[in-house]
């Protein structure tokens, strides 16, 4: 595949995790940033490829094929970024860029020596899945932290917006993976949440609430 149809075929298994039915074409486009009509002529590609399933007005869904090599791209992708903050000392808000290019290198013997030099990490600097070598991916128990009860204590365990301004505030706040979160009271006005983040306390949007993931200890 080239670097494009990698990036599509990504971008697909994506929103297919966000949706149960077939993906639309303007749905891609919008991810992508790109015309509907370039979306098309690529899908096409990937069908002939039997990556996807194609039929014109009625969406899009990988092939079995298509979701494990998906899957295989996102794994090269949340190792590399393992290795950048665990071996490099990037910090969580740099990586992503970086491992967008290094996840199209091709070599499957060298990821898979990755893994192993990681100790085969199941989850990225942010919290999601990392696939194993057979497409296998441990699921993570969490819900966010606008839906979390009052008075209860979870860990952090994942963003569900990795922009770098978003985890460059969490930074700021010293909120990361492995904080301990209670949620002491929620307002009712504008559902901001004033919380507990180990042994400081605070006050959060909605929009920063909706975006962390907790586990409920």
């Amino acid at each position: 595949m080239t670097f494009s149809e990698e990036n599509y075929l990504k971008t697909i298994y994506h929103l297919t995790i966000v949706s149960d039915s077939e993906i639309s074409t303007n749905a891609i486009a919008e991810k992508m940033e790109t015309k509907a009509s370039s979306v098309t002529d690529m899908l096409k590609k990937l069908a002939e490829k039997d990556l996807v399933n194609y039929k014109k007005y009625q969406g899009v869904s990988l092939t079995q094929k298509g979701r494990l090599s998906a899957k295989m791209i996102v794994r090269k992708h949340r190792l590399w970024e393992v290795f950048l903050v665990e071996k490099l000392d990037f910090s969580w808000d740099e990586v992503h860029d970086i491992a967008e290019q290094l996840e199209h290198i091709k070599s499957e013997k060298l990821i898979n020596k990755l893994d192993d030099f990681l100790g085969n990490p199941t989850e990225d600097p942010h919290g999601d899945p990392i696939p194993d070598a057979n497409g296998q991916i441990v699921k993570i128990e969490k819900q966010l932290l606008s839906e979390f009860p009052l008075e209860q204590k979870g860990i952090c365990v994942g963003v569900k917006d990795t922009s770098s301004e978003f985890l460059k505030y969490l930074d700021k706040q010293q909120i990361a993976l492995g904080s301990t979160i209670e949620v002491l009271s929620k307002e009712t006005f504008d559902a901001s949440l004033k919380i507990k983040v180990d042994q400081k306390e605070l006050v959060v949007s909605n929009k920063i609430a909706a975006n962390l993931y907790v586990k409920l200890l």
